[in-house]
């Protein structure tokens, strides 16, 4: 099975260029259907292993998500995780977010060593085409037409600029402690087959063990029996 983890990391230190990334990558499979099974273990698991990870309540995770619009931010909360969704960014000017680098650098690495925290960070990577094309699905589709904005095609002429951007947020915070990983997107199933299967390998890297029992369970178990054999129902044969 590949590696995505390994495959799609953005390695600290290292200077990427988006182009260099295949949007339509899609790995071993061919269809979602093909995948389908893969990404079903994946969220199994993952449900498995968060239930661990609250037991012995040694650990946490975070996830970021990124991208363009119409990239699967969205979708991929509602396939691949549950609860609710965060929404909203707001865009700030480039004099302040420029010198934010190296305080997202310093409260990622608190966290991750503080709080014994995984960071992991998605950027979802669709190409401009796919963009376009999901755009049209938004026209016809009812459910998906409270999404649409005055400004998604304005949007699309700076898209050089959305990506330079990017590209220097990438580089610039993927660390050790809390990588970056470029997820190609263009295939929705393939995102969530993806982005499932590096959640739950650094979820299984955490090596969590379930808590020992914080009570006497011979007594715990002596109560029980008494319990049960006291309310346990007459039945014997009435006449």
């Amino acid at each position: 099975m590949p590696n995505y983890g390994k495959k799609l990391k953005v390695k600290p230190g290292c200077k990427i260029r988006l182009k260099h990334f295949d949007p339509g990558y899609h790995g071993k499979h061919e269809s979602h259907k093909s995948a389908l099974p893969e990404i079903e273990e994946n969220v199994q698991k993952m449900d498995e292993l968060q239930y661990l990870m609250y037991a012995e309540n040694k650990h946490s995770l975070l996830i970021v998500l990124q991208g363009l619009d119409a990239a699967g931010k969205d979708g991929t909360v509602r396939h691949v995780f549950t609860g609710m969704n965060p929404e909203g960014c707001i865009l700030v000017p480039e004099k302040v977010w420029s010198k934010r680098y190296d305080q997202i650098n310093d409260f990622e690495q608190l966290i991750a060593t503080e709080n014994n925290t995984t960071i992991l960070k998605f950027f979802l990577h669709i190409s401009k085409e796919e963009q376009l094309a999901r755009f049209e699905k938004r026209l016809d589709d009812s459910k998906r037409q409270w999404k649409i904005s005055e400004s998604d095609y304005k949007e699309r002429d700076y898209w050089d600029d959305y990506t330079k951007a990017f590209e220097d947020v990438l580089n610039k915070t993927s660390t050790e402690h809390a990588a970056w990983f470029i997820i190609p997107s263009d295939h929705k199933w393939f995102r969530d087959l993806a982005v499932s299967q590096i959640i739950v390998r650094h979820m299984e890297d955490m090596d969590m063990e379930f808590p020992e029992p914080t009570v006497n369970l011979a007594e715990i178990r002596r109560e029980y029996h008494q319990a049960a054999g006291e309310e346990k129902p007459d039945r014997r044969k009435k006449r």
